[in-house]
C-alpha cells in the first residue's frame, strides 16, 4: 500500500489527521464558516489548535453554531454561563472579544456585502500558493498578515493579532501551506487553478 505523505504537525491525533485531510488549506467562503475559524483562532491565542479542534463541538454549542447575529447580542447572563462551560475555554477577555467581533462583523458585512468580500479582497479573491518544503519553513505571520490584523483592529475586533490572522489564513484556504511532499499540497493546488 502506498504511503501517504502529509504534513507532520498532524502527528498522530485523529481529529488533527482528519481536519487536515478535509479543511485545513480549503477556501472558505461561507460567512458563518469564516467567523467561526475566527472566534475559534481567538481562542487558540497563547493555546495549540489541537486544544481548540478537540473542544470545537463544545464551542459550537455553546456559541449558538457560530451565529454572529446571536452572539453580538449576549448579554451578562449568557457571558457568565460561558464562563461556567468548562467544555470550552473560560477566559472572560476572549469570551468578550468573541462578543465585540461578533459585532464588528455584522459592520465590516453591511460594509462589503459579505465578510467574505472583504477578507478574500486582501488576496485578490485567490490563495496564495506557498512551495514550503519544511515546517521550519512556515511563517508565524507575513507583512500581509500584518495588514489585514491592523485593518481588523480598526474595525473594532480584538485578538486578531498578525499570528492569529496568519493562522485564519493558512486554516481558510487563503494561502496553500501544506509542504510540497504533502498529499493535500497539490489537491489544493489543482482546485486553485480552477479558480483562474
Amino acid at each position: 500500500m502506498k504511503k501517504i505523505f502529509r504534513c507532520p504537525w498532524t502527528s498522530d491525533d485523529e481529529l488533527m489527521i482528519k481536519y487536515h485531510d478535509k479543511q485545513w488549506g480549503v477556501p472558505v467562503h461561507n460567512d458563518r464558516k469564516l467567523f467561526e475559524f475566527l472566534l475559534l483562532e481567538g481562542f487558540q491565542a497563547g493555546l495549540s489548535w489541537k486544544t481548540i479542534l478537540h473542544k470545537r463541538k463544545n464551542f459550537k454549542k455553546a456559541f449558538d453554531n457560530f451565529d454572529f447575529n446571536k452572539i453580538a447580542n449576549y448579554d451578562k447572563r449568557k457571558i457568565n454561563s460561558l464562563l461556567k462551560d468548562a467544555g470550552i475555554i473560560r477566559n472572560k477577555m476572549k469570551i468578550d472579544a468573541a462578543v465585540s467581533n461578533a459585532k464588528a462583523f455584522i459592520q465590516t458585512r453591511k460594509e462589503f456585502g459579505t465578510f467574505d468580500n472583504y477578507i478574500w479582497s486582501f488576496v485578490n479573491y485567490k490563495p496564495i500558493v506557498n512551495k514550503f518544503k519544511s515546517l521550519g519553513e512556515l511563517p508565524a505571520r507575513t507583512e500581509l498578515s500584518d495588514r489585514i490584523s491592523e485593518d481588523l483592529k480598526k474595525r473594532g475586533f480584538k485578538f486578531v493579532g498578525s499570528t492569529v490572522i496568519y493562522a485564519h489564513m493558512q486554516a481558510t484556504g487563503m494561502v496553500n501551506d501544506h509542504l510540497t511532499s504533502c498529499f493535500r499540497y497539490k489537491e489544493l493546488k489543482n482546485f486553485s487553478s480552477l479558480l483562474d
